[in-house]
């Protein structure tokens, strides 16, 4: 490769909330570039339109802030290489597609989803590997042309070589070969001129001049399509760097999940986690300062950081060591800061504002406030208590409970707008669903939220509390219920 200026990159998708797994890859991004006088960059890759929201794009760049991880270059701060957006950027990648095309590099494909579908059922009936059969890779040039200017819908797909190997020297792991009879002849451009994710990612890359590709391990199986686009293109490839990932601490090597896991960003603020403490802890996650420190700052790290010190064995997400970590940063602090932080955090006069008018009517005296409003404050709640058993309502479950939980916590999850109103909709409709009465659903979700069954009114509280502390409540009360007895038998 030859001597470029380092640019490293971030490209998350606005489709929830800013993951933990997302600031994890962004540090090591950050590090890099500015240990070499390079730039960072933030990429929004928002074509699947249909997911995408704005909403998220602003929690995650309000959250990488929050860490310190600020970019040179993005949507907000603009740039040379603009625009940052990948929904902006569509007359780039189609001109792009069409210049394969051109090339003879990719083409047209023509088959619609109906033999897609056929073509997937043989392949499993005949356990024969499955892909695209490449059915129309040789179409005659000038009936493509003519078949495309009738009207006729089609996707471009890249050309992959039919034979040999496609090999990628990764800077943690050495070289990866991959057999391209494993690979079948991806789409690129779709029939709505979208792009994919490969084509877009490997343009974007490049003309944003990015040296280094560091992210995570499970985009290796993409990585041969990739490099495979650099050489149709006649580009210059970055060099690929895939970090390991982040893992649940159940003793099995699968992916962090927010079903084991909080993992929001924004929760971890919420749960008083100081951004100083969070780095530290996603930088242990890969990284090994040497001579047994576990504690060090940004700083520190970008001066002592070489991908030689990152270890390649699963780095487990231990909430315990997080905490113990901040422990650390708390005890540093003069009591004065610790008081400021703790006034922003909750104990601010903007918070006590939205909770007043939901318990005004039920004081008789001004420490009543405090009794009636404890689990605002409160990230973790206590369900073995006399309240705890109304989880499970009479003629009810816990299996069913957790099955309405879970529910509910996927639906908020996919929430465009966290409001009262959409709550409050939600719940009514999960109840008609199951033809259930409405104090079998509203008051386990009230005790799940709030560990009590009389509170002020719920759809306000829940809103309140927010959606990341009510998403994890519900998890933490399924897990409680998942320890309960089943019922006895009838008969």
């Amino acid at each position: 490769m030859t001597n470029r200026p380092v640019r490293t990159r971030i490209a998350p998708s606005p489709t929830g909330d800013p993951h933990v797994g997302t600031a994890y890859i962004a540090l090591f991004n950050y590090v890099f570039a500015k240990q070499h006088g390079g730039q960072f960059l933030l990429r929004i890759e928002d074509t699947d339109q249909a997911r995408a929201r704005r909403d998220s794009e602003k929690a995650i760049m309000d959250s990488l802030h929050w860490l310190g991880l600020s970019w040179d270059e993005g949507p907000d701060v603009g740039g040379p290489c603009g625009p940052y957006r990948q929904s902006e950027r569509r007359d780039i990648y189609e001109k792009h597609a069409m210049e394969l095309l051109e090339k003879g590099e990719a083409y047209r494909c023509f088959c619609t989803n109906e033999r897609l579908n056929q073509l997937r059922v043989y392949q499993k009936a005949a356990n024969t590997p499955p892909g695209y059969d490449r059915l129309c890779r040789n179409l005659d040039r000038e009936e493509s042309d003519r078949r495309a200017a009738a009207g006729e819908p089609f996707v471009i797909r890249l050309k992959m070589p039919l034979e040999g190997d496609s090999v990628m020297v990764d800077q943690l792991r050495g070289q990866i070969v991959r057999s391209y009879r494993e690979l079948d002849d991806q789409v690129l451009l779709k029939s709505d001129s979208f792009p994919t994710y490969h084509l877009a990612n490997v343009v974007d890359d490049h003309l944003m001049g990015i040296t280094h590709v560091i992210r995570a391990e499970e985009w290796i199986p993409s990585t041969p399509k990739h490099i495979r686009l650099y050489e149709a293109f006649g580009w210059e490839a970055p060099q690929w760097i895939h970090m390991p990932l982040l893992r649940n601490p159940d003793k099995t090597r699968s992916k962090i999940s927010k079903r084991k896991n909080p993992v929001s960003l924004l929760f971890y603020k919420e749960y008083g986690v100081l951004p100083e403490a969070l780095v530290n802890f996603l930088a242990l996650m890969g990284f090994s300062f040497g001579n047994d420190v576990e504690k060090f700052t940004l700083p520190e790290m970008i001066q002592a950081f070489s991908f030689e010190k990152v270890s390649l064995g699963g780095p487990v997400f231990d909430l315990e060591k997080l905490v113990w970590l901040n422990g650390l940063y708390l005890r540093e602090m003069t009591p004065q800061s610790l008081l400021d932080a703790v006034q922003s955090l909750w104990l601010n006069r903007d918070y006590f504002e939205k909770i007043m008018p939901l318990v005004h009517e039920r004081m008789r005296t001004l420490t009543d406030f405090v009794d009636l409003s404890t689990f605002f404050f409160n990230c973790q709640l206590d369900y073995a208590t006399e309240d705890g058993k109304q989880l499970v309502p009479k003629g009810r479950t816990p299996a069913e409970m957790v099955a309405l939980f879970e529910e509910l916590v996927e639906a908020i999850d996919g929430m465009e707008d966290y409001t009262v109103e959409n709550l409050e909709a939600l719940l009514r409709r999960v109840t008609e669903s199951r033809g259930w009465k409405t104090k079998d659903v509203f008051m386990p979700v009230r005790v799940g939220v709030t560990g009590r069954k009389a509170t002020p009114p719920l759809f306000e509280s829940m809103f309140i509390v927010g959606r990341e502390r009510t998403r994890v409540r519900l998890r933490q009360a399924m897990n409680h219920l998942k320890t309960l007895p089943a019922p006895p038998a009838a008969g």
